[in-house]
C-alpha cells in the first residue's frame, strides 16, 4: 500500500514521519513558518536543502549542521536528473533517521522536486509530511495589492513561457534566474506589449535586499535577474486577445465600425486576401526554407494582420446576434484539425504526405452530408483560374484526368488551334475560356499554381512598363519604338537577376 503525504503539520495518531517536508518561504529565515521552524531546528533531525543559495537556507546554516543538494546541479545534465537525484538523497537519508527536507518558498508553488520526492517515497511506502511556507506568490500578491480570484491573476514560468504568449489578466512570471532568461522573456513580451508597458520587478522580497523596481518593458535591466526575481504585469492585452477586445471596441464606438453588416465588408475579405496572396508571391518558392526574406516577411505579416482583422470583424457582428464569437470559431477549427489528422492524433499509420490527403479527403466527403456530386462544394465566387483548379482536382480525385503533363500540351495546342479558327464573338469567347481551362490543367501537372504565375506575370510586365515610362514619355512613339523600349527593359530586368 502506497504512503499518505499528509499535509500542513497534520501526522496520522500523532506520529510525526520520517520524512517531513517543509517550505522556508521566500527570504530570511524570520518568514519561515513557526511550524516550519521547529522542524529546521530539531536536533535529532538531519536537515537536507534543496540549495544553500536563499537568505533562509544560509541563515539556518549559521545556527545548525545541514546538508545540501548544490552539488547534484554540476553532477547531472537537465533539472530533471537532478530533482531525481535530490530525491533519491532525501530518501536514502530518511532510510536511516528522521529528515527534514527543506524547499526555497513553498512545497506546493514551483518545486518539481517535492512532486518528484512524493511520488518516489509513494512508490516506496514512505509517510511523507508536508509542511507548507509562504511562496514568492504569496510575497507580490501582498507587495502589488492585487486579488488572485476577483483580478483573475495568473503565474507563469519565465524559463518555460506559454506560447501564444497570452496577457489578459495580472500575470506574475517567476523563475527569471539569469540574464539569458530574462533577455528571452523581455523578447516575449515585446512582441505582444507595447514597449512603454508598466513592469515590476521583484528582487528578492522578504529579506534585508529586497527590491521593487517600477520600469517599462523596453527599460528592463538583464542584470535584475536572479534566483528570487519575477515580474509583474497588469496591462491592457496585447497580441491576439488584445486585437479581439480592441475589435469589439470599435464595433461598440466607432460609427463606420458600428454601421456595417456582414455583407457591406465581404469586398474588403476578398481585396486583403488578394494583397495577401500577393505578398506570399513575392517570398522565395522555398519558403520558409533557404534564407528568410525578412522584408518580405514583414509585408506578409502586415497582410495577414489584414485578413485576421476581417475573421474578427465577421466573428464580433456574429456574436451580436449570439450565433457564435472567435471562440467558437476557433473551437471548431481545432476539432476539424483533430478530426481530420487521426495519424497525429489517433492511432492511423501513413507513410506520405499523399495518404494524409487522401484520408482528409475521405473524412471530409463524410462530413459533408447531402452532397450529389463531386463538384458540390466548390465556390463559385472563387477567381476563374482558383475555380477551374478545384474543380479539376475535384474530377481528378475519381480519375477523371490526363497520366501527365504531355498530353496536356497537346490539348493546349489543340485549343490553340480552335480559337484560331473561331470565326465569330461567341465562339471566340467559347474557345478562349477552354484554352485558359486547359492551361490551368497544365499548370496543375507541373505543379504550379495558376494564380501565382499569373501574379507573377503581372509583376513583370508592370515593372518592365514603368522601365518604359521612367526612360521617357510614351506618346508618339512607333510599334517599333515602343518593343525596342520594352525589350530595354526586359534586358535591365534581365540583368538585375
Amino acid at each position: 500500500m502506497g504512503a499518505r503525504t499528509l499535509p500542513d503539520g497534520r501526522s496520522a495518531g500523532g506520529v510525526i514521519p520520517d520524512l517531513v517536508i517543509i517550505g522556508l518561504g521566500p527570504g530570511d529565515l524570520a518568514f519561515t513558518d513557526d511550524r516550519a521552524r521547529s522542524y529546521l531546528m530539531d536536533g535529532e533531525r538531519t536537515v537536507l536543502l534543496r540549495t544553500i543559495d536563499h537568505p533562509a537556507a544560509a541563515q539556518l546554516a549559521d545556527q545548525r549542521t545541514v546538508e545540501t543538494c548544490d552539488d547534484l546541479y554540476g553532477s547531472s545534465d537537465d533539472f530533471e536528473s537532478v530533482y531525481e537525484a535530490v530525491a533519491s538523497r532525501a530518501l536514502d537519508l530518511a532510510s536511516r533517521g528522521p529528515v527534514t527536507y527543506a524547499v526555497p518558498g513553498s512545497p506546493y508553488v514551483g518545486e518539481t522536486s517535492v512532486r518528484v520526492l512524493r511520488d518516489k517515497a509513494k512508490l516506496a511506502g514512505v509517510e511523507v509530511l508536508v509542511v507548507g511556507g509562504e511562496s514568492f506568490v504569496d510575497a507580490i500578491i501582498a507587495e502589488v495589492g492585487v486579488d488572485p480570484l476577483r483580478d483573475g491573476l495568473r503565474v507563469i514560468d519565465g524559463r518555460d513561457l506559454p506560447d501564444p504568449l497570452v496577457l489578459d489578466a495580472p500575470t506574475i512570471i517567476g523563475h527569471v534566474d539569469l540574464p539569458v532568461v530574462l533577455a528571452d522573456v523581455l523578447s516575449r513580451l515585446d512582441r505582444v506589449l507595447p514597449e512603454d508597458t508598466a513592469v515590476k520587478v521583484l528582487v528578492d522580497l522578504r529579506s534585508a535586499t529586497e527590491r521593487v523596481v517600477e520600469t517599462t518593458v523596453a527599460g528592463i535591466d538583464p542584470e535584475l535577474a536572479g534566483y528570487r526575481t519575477s515580474l509583474f504585469i497588469s496591462a491592457e492585452p496585447g497580441g491576439l486577445i488584445g486585437a479581439v477586445r480592441t475589435m469589439r471596441r470599435l464595433r461598440k464606438e466607432c460609427p463606420w465600425d458600428r454601421e456595417q453588416t456582414h455583407q457591406s465588408i465581404v469586398k474588403n475579405l476578398v481585396e486583403e486576401a488578394f494583397e495577401l496572396a500577393h505578398a506570399l508571391s513575392v517570398l522565395p518558392p522555398e519558403a520558409p526554407g533557404g534564407e528568410p526574406d525578412f522584408a518580405a516577411y514583414a509585408d506578409v505579416e502586415e497582410e495577414l494582420g489584414d485578413v485576421l482583422l476581417q475573421v474578427l470583424f465577421q466573428s464580433t457582428m456574429a456574436a451580436e446576434t449570439g450565433a457564435f464569437d472567435i471562440d467558437d470559431v476557433a473551437e471548431v477549427l481545432r476539432q476539424k484539425l483533430v478530426r481530420r489528422h487521426p495519424h497525429v492524433f489517433g492511432d492511423v499509420e501513413v507513410d506520405s504526405a499523399g495518404e494524409v490527403l487522401q484520408n482528409w479527403d475521405k473524412i471530409k466527403e463524410a462530413e459533408k452530408t447531402g452532397r450529389t456530386s463531386q463538384l458540390d462544394g466548390v465556390p463559385t465566387g472563387l477567381s476563374g483560374l482558383t475555380r477551374a483548379e478545384k474543380l479539376q482536382d475535384r474530377a481528378a480525385k475519381l480519375g477523371f484526368d490526363w497520366d501527365g503533363p504531355q498530353p496536356v500540351f497537346d490539348k493546349v495546342r489543340e485549343e490553340l488551334q480552335e480559337l484560331v479558327d473561331a470565326d465569330d464573338a461567341p465562339a471566340t469567347l467559347h474557345e478562349l475560356g477552354d484554352l485558359l481551362f486547359s492551361v490551368v490543367n497544365l499548370a496543375r501537372h507541373l505543379k504550379v499554381d495558376p494564380e501565382v504565375a499569373m501574379r507573377r506575370a503581372g509583376d513583370r510586365f508592370e515593372s518592365r512598363f514603368r522601365t518604359m515610362e521612367r526612360r521617357g514619355p510614351l506618346d508618339g512613339l512607333s510599334n517599333e519604338e515602343l518593343e525596342a523600349r520594352w525589350q530595354s527593359a526586359k534586358q535591365a530586368e534581365d540583368a538585375r537577376g
